[in-house]
């Protein structure tokens, strides 16, 4: 991602303004005490309603913070979007989906992964809830602190079973369910980044790789956009609205066609326009995939913020409902009020603490051009309609990942199987051919992995090669794929996953001890 240029970039990812990032975020959860303290005065448990929407109002931050990145991150680190123009969108097209599509009634039990009859009361309940929130509040903004981008859902989860374990036993838990979550840590990564390798590697060898760029573009961009637009349009349909309006999968399918139709004739007469003045390169392909990124993040985040507002909101709503019925409930309307907490809290978030998972996710694991964020964000769509057709539970956060280090992998592969094969015919010339190689050398050391292929057709036509020996080949070869994928990045992600359920469990289970100390 290039250094921040503009006014907003700058100021949201400035140190020196950070204080006034964490004053306003504090401004924000004092506004959510006083609105609610006003709403419920002499109400039974107004005290404990307005702190557990202060803590609710900063889970929603946190999320904003940590998971909205996923949507925008790819379009950013391409260069499609400004810093400063990807979170004016995401921050809109979030809380958009929180309100629109949230939602009128949310279950309180996150996955059914505890059961909620063998709890001894309400108050019980209401401290199981606020503990779970704060403690997945709380992992999330190290998380973030960290630089590592987790599941909010998971984070929630944790907290949910923790809490429970804490409050009803070990019995409590539903430990299938459990399995099934722990399963998507699996799942989630895996199948995101194999569809993402899978687009790109297709890219590369139907465009990219062909000696007419333009031509190929023009035959062959059309169809991968309108697979994206029929891929986001069933998304929408499937996930995104699925609180306002319930469709099956194949009708899903085919407004997500219809969709996929008008694109596809649109980009159609975009790309036959563009082709007369197109650059014959990746440059020029890579311009034809600006507005479908575009498109893509404001979309994944609309759906992202219908979705995922229910992780801030849930445990919220629960608790103003078990306060005024007292009674322990399994799913809970949400009045406006609660709504509005989780939507400008992911919009506060997203804003005042996105940029540093916004980078990580868009410039620091792998570097992207816009084909590549295009491969990221179709497999995103492409992963959630796969797994919610096959029943299994997938944490958007892991397949965006996923998608990520998929198509890094790839360029990985491919650029040292390039790189084997150049190392093959270095052992066919002897030592006075090959110093008069030494600017073959240098240009393949810097090559891409596009002029990579070039080069190496070049070798072999020519009979050349690189002089290097066996140690210096390896070591070339490390180099390589240290600058493509980030090794550091992908241990710390990996290990943030990993902990995310039992770091946020342990937090949530002594936070419910705590409480019932100070409550009881």
């Amino acid at each position: 991602m290039a250094k921040p240029t503009g006014f907003l970039d700058k100021a949201l990812t400035s140190s020196s303004t950070e204080r006034f990032r964490i004053g306003i975020c504090l401004l924000f959860l004092l506004a959510i005490w006083l609105f609610v303290g006003q709403l419920s005065a002499g109400a039974n448990g107004s005290m404990l309603l307005m702190a557990a929407a202060v803590i609710g109002g900063y889970m929603a931050i946190n999320i904003g913070a940590n998971d909205v990145a996923n949507n925008v991150g790819p379009a950013v680190g391409s260069g499609a979007l400004s810093l400063g123009a990807a979170i004016l969108i995401a921050a809109v097209f979030e809380a958009g989906g929180a309100i629109i599509a949230g939602g009128d009634v949310v279950s309180t039990i996150k996955g059914g992964i505890i059961s909620a009859e063998r709890l001894p009361d309400s108050d019980t309940f209401v401290w199981l809830m606020t503990a779970a929130l704060l403690a997945g509040a709380l992992w999330l903004n190290l998380a973030t602190w960290m630089g590592a981008p987790v599941s909010t859902t998971h984070s929630i989860v944790g907290g949910v079973l923790g809490a429970g374990i804490a409050a009803g036993g070990w019995g409590i838990a539903d430990w299938g369910v459990m399995g099934a979550i722990v399963a998507s840590w699996v799942i989630s990564p895996v199948l995101g980044g194999a569809l993402a390798a899978l687009f790109l590697f297709a890219i590369k060898k139907t465009i990219l790789y062909r000696q007419d760029l333009v031509s190929s573009a023009r035959a062959f961009v059309p169809w991968l956009v309108g697979i994206m637009a029929w891929a986001f349009g069933t998304y929408l349909m499937v996930k995104g609205v699925k609180k306002i309006v319930k469709v099956d999968f194949l009708t899903a399918s085919v407004v997500g066609f219809a969709f996929a139709a008008a694109v596809f004739f649109a980009m159609r007469m975009l790309v036959a326009r563009k082709a007369a003045t197109m650059e014959n390169s990746s440059v020029g392909v890579n311009s034809l995939f600006t507005w479908p990124l575009i498109f893509a993040a404001a979309l994944l985040s609309f759906a992202h913020g219908a979705n995922d507002v229910a992780n801030a909101i849930g445990p919220l709503a629960a608790i103003n409902d078990a306060l005024a019925g007292s009674a322990v409930v399994t799913s809970a309307s949400i009045p406006l009020w609660v709504m509005l907490v989780g939507a400008l809290g992911l919009a506060v978030g997203l804003m005042l603490f996105g940029p540093k998972l916004i980078k990580t996710v868009g410039s620091e694991i792998t570097e992207l051009d816009k084909t590549r964020a295009f491969c990221i964000a179709l497999s995103a769509a492409l992963t959630v309609i796969i797994a919610s057709q096959l029943g299994l539970p997938v944490s958007s956060t892991h397949i965006a990942i996923g998608g990520v280090f998929g198509v890094g992998f790839l360029r990985e592969y491919l650029k040292s199987n390039y790189a084997t094969q150049l190392h093959n015919i270095i052992d066919k010339h002897d030592e006075s051919e090959r110093e008069r190689l030494q600017p073959f050398l240098d240009d393949f050391r810097n090559a891409s992995v596009e002029e990579m292929e070039n080069l190496l057709k070049r070798a072999k036509k020519n009979k050349n090669d690189v002089p290097l020996s066996k140690p210096e080949r390896k070591r070339l070869k490390k180099i390589y794929r240290e600058e493509l994928v980030k090794r550091s990045h992908l241990t710390r992600i990996v290990a943030a996953w990993v902990i995310t359920v039992p770091a946020s469990a342990s937090m949530a289970a002594l936070l419910f001890f705590t409480l019932r100390g100070l409550m009881v």
